[in-house]
């Protein structure tokens, strides 16, 4: 199989948030207030049992601008920590961390989680907390290099990224359920869900990788464990590692 690679320069600023405050009862702990969102005008997916809705990344971006959503960053800390979507908290997929900062904000408070590859790890995380009673969640469609390359507000330093494409197969009864790459030293990772033919695509912008960094991929079925370059060659079925329940 030929290697699919494809190259892309983001060049990401701090830059400072005007927050707008409000007044009435739904103003949070931090002054951001929510303001109603027509939920049923965005595509929704299914992930874990949950219909997660789509946003557009200009509609998120308005309102950060007003204050009026918090975000969340979903994944890995060594990506967050490279650059992330000012004023986001770290709360990775699928379920969070320990001591986890969403864990103080009231379940009314809307809620935009948020990726690069471009929704996969954020629909995760998204799913997560509407799984337990948040109500208003939604995913930025585009993801994060999307709002960077918009110029939008980012706190990070520069990151030249190579986005590579890992290529699998699995059953055809496990689709729909979450694949992951990860590159365990720099904690940085990304997700895909398996097509209904078992086909999945993993979409890698992991910063200062060379291609013999070790990545695991953990797909329904198997894992694998193999430089990068090796990984973007072939079609990576259960015979390529080790088989897992």
């Amino acid at each position: 199989m030929r290697r699919r690679t494809f190259l892309a320069t983001t060049a990401l600023a701090a830059s400072s948030l005007a927050g707008c405050l409000g007044d009435d009862s739904s103003e949070s702990d931090d002054g951001a207030t929510s303001t109603p969102a027509d939920a049923d005008s965005f595509e929704r997916i299914e992930v874990e049992g949950e219909s997660v809705p789509l946003v557009p990344v200009d509609t998120t971006h308005d309102w950060h601008t007003d204050g009026t959503a918090k975000f969340v960053d979903a994944r890995g800390q060594g990506q967050y920590d490279e650059a992330h979507i000012e004023g986001a908290a770290w709360s990775p997929a699928p379920d969070g961390r320990e001591d986890d900062p969403v864990a103080s904000w009231k379940t009314d408070e809307r809620i935009v989680c948020y990726c690069g590859c471009p929704h996969h790890l954020s629909s995760l995380r998204a799913a997560s907390l509407m799984a337990e009673g948040y109500g208003d969640v939604y995913v930025i469609d585009e993801g994060f290099f999307e709002w960077a390359d918009l110029g939008y507000p980012v706190t990070g330093s520069e990151v030249e990224g190579a986005a590579s494409v890992i290529e699998g197969r699995t059953a055809p009864g496990h689709a729909g359920d979450p694949v992951y790459a990860t590159h365990e030293r720099s904690d940085q990772r990304e997700a895909a869900f398996v097509a209904a033919d078992g086909r999945y695509e993993l979409h890698l912008r992991f910063a200062e990788l060379t291609p013999a960094a070790e990545i695991r991929v953990d797909a329904p079925g198997y894992t694998v464990v193999a430089p990068l370059s090796e990984l973007t060659e072939g079609v990576l079925t259960a015979a390529d590692g080790q088989q897992t329940t």
